[in-house]
């Protein structure tokens, strides 16, 4: 059995601003990162069941960097997104919750880091989404 992890944080902003900043490529490179050494110089999005994804991230140092990159495989507008990269598997719930929305990230883990280390990883990019939409909202 592939163990999966769930990471969540509330955006106090409307539904439109949030998912719009989750799928926008713009957006993506300005939120997409775990640490502040670490960035997304390049991101694109073909937002529809079969189309593809891929962010660039890179270390700013320039002294590493991988793609991000796979295919969507469920688009419920302003509720669900689902996708694959590589083996492995994503779902990204937006539950409104009054005048916020609620966002909740559960991917597989792979065996090269520690649950630990990919769960604080992916909480960290949730939270840099955080702080990015709350920054932007209209």
């Amino acid at each position: 059995m592939i163990d999966t992890v769930t990471v969540e944080a509330t955006i106090h902003a409307p539904i439109s601003d949030v998912w719009r900043a989750y799928v926008t490529p713009a957006d993506v490179e300005q939120w997409n990162a775990a640490t502040a050494q670490w960035h997304t110089p390049s991101a694109r999005v073909d937002l529809r069941v079969g189309g593809e994804f891929c962010y660039r991230m890179e270390a700013k140092d320039g002294s590493f960097g991988f793609d991000f990159a796979g295919v969507f495989t469920t688009i419920v507008h302003e509720r669900v997104i689902e996708y694959t990269f590589g083996e492995r598997h994503a779902r990204v719930d937006f539950i409104p919750e009054g005048r916020s929305v609620k966002i909740r990230v559960s991917f597989e883990v792979e065996s090269t880091h520690s649950v630990e280390q990919q769960r604080s990883g992916w909480q960290a990019i949730l939270d840099n989404f955080k702080r990015h939409v709350e920054r932007i909202a209209r």
